[in-house]
């Protein structure tokens, strides 16, 4: 929606049939609403052109595999909000969508490592791991508060070790 404000036309291309499957109703109303924005059901990109900047997207439809060259002078990617821990799986406690649990959230029993002593703010199950931004259970999943978490960590990382 922001984007249509500054922009002559605007394209989200989504992988799925259906874009209030993980958007909010009154967000998909507005999009729909909007003349300067054009929805694209069943599309993905897969291939960017141009001579020193961007000119053209590549657009796939994902059922029929058909592709289409639309003119493009910017491409914004939001690929959605999986945390991909699974490659985590039994070395930090995660909630039931695979987020890590940090601080106060880490349930009692992933506290063994911690010997008692709560996690602190940003902390996994694991004594000197931390989790900043998207990956994080209750994150705001906004790039500025990953960056001030990410901050915060630092300062943590140094609380943790003064401990030791």
């Amino acid at each position: 929606m922001f984007l249509s404000g500054h922009a002559s036309q605007c394209r989200l291309l989504i992988r799925g049939g259906d874009l209030a499957k993980s958007m909010s109703r009154y967000l998909v109303d507005q999009i729909e609403r909007n003349v300067l924005v054009q929805v694209c059901l069943h599309s993905e990109v897969v291939e960017l052109g141009g001579e020193r900047e961007l000119e053209t997207v590549t657009v796939a439809d994902t059922r029929s595999g058909e592709r289409s060259a639309v003119p493009a002078r910017a491409l914004f990617v939001f690929i959605g909000a999986s945390p991909h821990t699974e490659w985590l799986e039994g070395q930090l406690a995660t909630d039931d969508a695979g987020f890590l649990l940090t601080g106060r959230d880490v349930q009692d029993g992933a506290l063994a490592e911690h010997n008692g002593d709560p996690p602190f703010f940003l902390e996994t199950s694991r004594p000197g791991i931390f989790a900043v931004g998207d990956v994080r259970s209750g994150s705001i999943k906004r790039v500025a508060s990953a960056v001030g978490e990410g901050s915060m960590a630092v300062r943590l990382v140094h609380d943790r070790l003064a401990a030791l």
